[in-house]
């Protein structure tokens, strides 16, 4: 069985839709690839049952083949992050919770979940990270099914790619070292607030905000990003059906001000060995050593 100390460093990455890898972590990405890190992205659904939020993207030919429009951003969007490798899992959307696309036949979230994590088994065994990057249980008002689903698959996972009696022709057993969750910290939410009513500007964020329980306590890893906070913009902007280069919400705030403001990214070690010593730094501290690798 091969395990983390024998390998090349390489972090994978569980997101639900194209887009979400932009959304979440995008600068955290960028540094490591840039650092020699191999970055994968694994992709669970095609986003087919994504609204068109940009009105300029909202044409018949687009609605029509939204699945390969998106495919096509996704690609975008990875280049400029610099993600070596992406996969599809091979789902379809599942839609917002309690919608006709909920009961799809190929769609997620009613998928086998046995099918399912070892779909993601496979992959983890192909690749070898020592690192994974996923969604934690907890996920506030946004319920979405995807999201929800990833969290389902990805400790099974995890578990079953490791065991070499399991499923052999998946491939060669992998011990992941690390499973973190990423985290929207309450401290980054406050400090977009803050300078949007500093620079008189609307706040796009209200009451409902900030009455979500603060789990900043939770986080045990923030990532500096600095140098790299336009990776999640370029990211973003990739996405030209689902992101609004008007929005207020995403590009509100003059760059040089959101660069300054939270230039980390936050994450949560949900799983890991017990020499792990927190706060970190380095979703590898502890790993580079083990593999004699530099930073």
């Amino acid at each position: 069985m091969s395990d983390a100390t024998t390998e090349q460093l390489c972090i994978l990455t569980v997101h639900a839709h194209p887009d979400d890898e932009a959304s979440k972590g995008a600068g955290t990405i960028a540094r490591y690839h840039d650092e020699g890190v191999r970055t994968v992205l694994v992709c669970c659904t095609g986003g087919e049952e994504g609204d068109i939020l940009n009105p300029a993207m909202d044409r018949p030919g687009v609605v029509a083949n939204l699945k390969t429009v998106r495919r096509a951003e996704l690609a975008a969007a990875t280049e400029a992050i610099g993600y070596d490798e992406t996969h599809m899992l091979g789902y379809r959307d599942s839609g917002m919770p309690e919608s006709d696309a909920n009961f799809h036949p190929d769609c997620f979230a009613v998928a086998p979940l046995d099918e399912a994590v070892d779909r993601l088994v496979r992959l983890l065994r192909l690749e070898r990270p020592q690192v994974i990057v996923t969604y934690p249980d907890e996920q506030g008002t946004y319920q979405h099914p995807d999201h929800l689903r990833v969290y389902e698959i990805t400790h099974p996972a995890v578990e079953r790619a490791a065991d070499a009696d399991y499923r052999p022709d998946l491939g060669e057993a992998w011990t992941v070292t690390k499973t973190y969750y990423s985290s929207w910290s309450r401290a980054r939410i406050q400090a977009r607030h803050d300078a949007f009513l500093e620079h008189e500007l609307e706040s796009p964020y209200d009451e409902r905000w900030f009455d979500r329980p603060d789990s900043d306590h939770k986080i045990t890893t923030r990532i500096n990003i600095e140098g790299y906070m336009h990776v999640r913009r370029e990211g973003l902007l990739a996405h030209a059906t689902q992101i609004d280069p008007e929005s207020t919400f995403w590009f509100g705030l003059p760059h040089h001000v959101e660069d300054r403001l939270h230039p980390w990214d936050d994450y949560r070690l949900a799983r890991g060995p017990e020499w792990a010593e927190f706060p970190e730094d380095d979703l590898f501290a502890g790993i580079r050593e083990r593999v004699g690798a530099s930073r």
